[in-house]
């Protein structure tokens, strides 16, 4: 088992007005680096459709030392780190051209059963699957607490949200997240790490999605909501942005 390398350049669309990685392409791209290693592996996208199965993140922990920028090479890495009989951990690296390390994160997967909608015994379709036991982030995917909150943010789901799978894209739960704090608090702040725990999918005919907000100084959690069914849980922590433009 080797861990999977990319090398990929940001163009300057994958950034925001200060040339740091949007939110939506740094999950994405996490997102492409574990689809093209699980089909070098040969449970991937290929694998997956053929037997009626589909992948299922649950959780993603990503720490962010340093936000990638347009221009620079970076250097991509993932690996599966570990599995039990239902619940598989997949951790990833970005490193600038220099090798510094910019984002470390780990993620927790389950394989469903797509007609039925239920999780698989991971057992029951992957034989002898290694796994490197080295972690990026070895941290546990801890229940999430909860908050009152101070705002309501209202969302749709726009056509170009939904993906090849049907569904919404994992990414733009975060993009819900880190919108729903509002501008002018985004443009003097930058994003130190992303928690997510997915619970629910969001069906995209849904009219409306609901984003409770609260933020303590440099802390924003976010639960969102359909109706009454809770959806997903995201704490986002920030720092100050040191230039700030009108």
């Amino acid at each position: 088992m080797e861990k999977f390398v990319e090398k990929k350049v940001l163009c300057t669309y994958q950034t925001d007005r200060y040339g740091n990685i949007r939110p939506l392409i740094l999950m994405n791209e996490l997102q492409a680096a574990a689809d093209n290693h699980a089909e070098v592996l040969g449970f991937g996208r290929s694998y997956c459709i053929e037997h009626g199965i589909a992948w299922v993140v649950t959780h993603y922990l990503v720490d962010i030392i340093e936000l990638p920028r347009e221009a620079e090479e970076l250097t991509f890495t993932t690996w599966p780190s570990g599995h039990g009989a239902l619940k598989a951990t997949r951790d990833f690296e970005i490193r600038g051209s220099d090798g510094r390390l910019m984002v470390r994160a780990t993620s927790q997967w389950i394989l469903i059963d797509i007609a039925k909608r239920h999780p698989i015994k991971l057992s029951d379709i992957l034989k002898n699957w290694e796994t490197i036991s080295e972690r990026s982030l070895d941290r546990e995917f801890e229940k999430f607490p909860d908050f009152e909150p101070k705002k309501i943010h209202t969302m749709k789901c726009r056509y170009d949200d939904v993906d090849v799978n049907q569904h919404i894209n994992n990414a733009t739960y975060t993009v819900w997240a880190t919108e729903s704090v509002g501008f002018d608090f985004r443009n003097k702040h930058k994003l130190k790490s992303i928690e997510l725990n997915f619970k629910k999918e969001v069906n995209p005919n849904t009219p409306e999605i609901i984003v409770a907000v609260r933020i303590d100084d440099k802390v924003s959690q976010h639960k969102i909501k359909t109706g009454d069914v809770e959806n997903a849980n995201i704490i986002c922590r920030w720092e100050a942005n040191e230039i700030v433009k009108d």
